[in-house]
């Protein structure tokens, strides 16, 4: 019994003996293999700043970035494989690329809401859906687009706020852009009396529109019968803008305050709402013998209203892109969707 408990000392001497002749033998395949790695990292770092790759990317830093990086790994990869085939470890190999996929598919499920956003900062910036300062409305959100980085959209709102949008959803949303095509349509809508000339109103606002500052003359301005109420008929005026010269809102309002006057000054009836008003006798607030304050009313000429482009939000973009520390995706001369 004593014997078969008996330690052999001399038999795990002799083991470590064995193990370090070994490492002693492969010794210099283990520096041939580290050597191979070193040239494999540096070709890759030396191809990743080659001229080649800044030409292909020009317009697009993070394309050009990703470009480089992308090589560089691949290229030190391969080499790593190489390393491990030298030192006959194609076991170790094996090992390496299923420990690889199995950590892929991990961080793919614990990332997804990241690498969404990236794969599509990568796609909008190969096919830019927008230019600097356009005008859109994403998802219901409106804006003036400022920055597209690798994450997320950045939008300065119509209110001077920083809205910051993350790239999927802006790649999957539906996108009204007002900036891309310059001419812009605007309507609004005037009740006219059932019993008065309905072309002569028509014509008197088309004509007022084609006065006003602003508004194009291809396409020429419209006027069109929309609706017959109860005690007025609708007439719906159409005039498009350039927006590259003047602010869309401002010529619209512009144009509705000119053709309100117009049909009034020719005498257009223009029916108000119909209210049941019950009076009741109640004691005077004025005191006897004191007269009401009267309204004093001026007659004046009225003021040139300026439907000129308003710049209200250039400098807020302008103080944003240049404080900010990462690069800008957005390249005016890049392919547009």
């Amino acid at each position: 019994m004593a014997d078969t408990l008996t330690f052999n000392l001399d038999a795990v001497l002799q083991r470590l003996l064995e193990e370090c002749y070994n490492l002693l033998a492969a010794l210099p395949l283990f520096l041939l293999a580290l050597l191979v790695a070193a040239v494999f990292w540096l070709l890759g770092s030396w191809l990743a700043r080659r001229q080649l790759l800044d030409r292909l990317a020009r317009r697009n830093p993070f394309l050009r970035e990703l470009t480089r990086t992308t090589i560089r790994w691949i290229i030190s990869l391969v080499g790593l494989l190489v390393a491990l085939e030298i030192m006959d470890a194609t076991a170790l190999v094996g090992a390496v690329l299923g420990t690889a996929g199995v950590m892929g598919v991990a961080l793919g499920f614990a990332f997804k809401s990241t690498m969404e956003n990236y794969l599509a900062g990568i796609l909008m910036s190969l096919r830019q859906p927008f230019s600097p300062k356009d005008h859109v409305v994403i998802d219901g959100n409106e804006g003036i687009v400022v920055a597209l980085t690798s994450r997320a959209t950045i939008l300065m709102t119509l209110d001077g706020n920083h809205l910051r949008l993350p790239n999927a959803l802006v790649f999957s949303s539906v996108m009204l852009n007002y900036t891309r095509n310059p001419s812009r349509r605007f309507a609004f809508d005037v009740g006219v009396g059932v019993n008065e000339d309905l072309i002569r109103a028509q014509q008197i606002g088309v004509d007022v529109l084609r006065t006003l500052d602003g508004v194009l003359s291809t396409p020429p301005p419209r006027a069109h019968i929309t609706a017959l109420g109860d005690s007025n008929v609708q007439i719906r005026y159409q005039a498009w803008v350039d927006q590259r010269s003047h602010d869309f809102a401002s010529v619209k309002s512009e144009g509705i305050r000119l053709v309100k006057l117009a049909l009034e000054a020719a005498g257009m009836d223009m029916p108000e709402p119909i209210y049941r008003v019950q009076l009741s006798e109640r004691s005077s607030a004025v005191s006897p013998g004191t007269a009401a304050p009267a309204t004093l009313v001026q007659d004046s000429a009225p003021a040139a209203v300026d439907t000129r482009v308003q710049a209200d939000l250039e400098a807020q973009i302008a103080a944003d892109q240049r404080t900010r520390g990462s690069e800008d995706l957005l390249d005016p001369f890049a392919p547009k969707e």
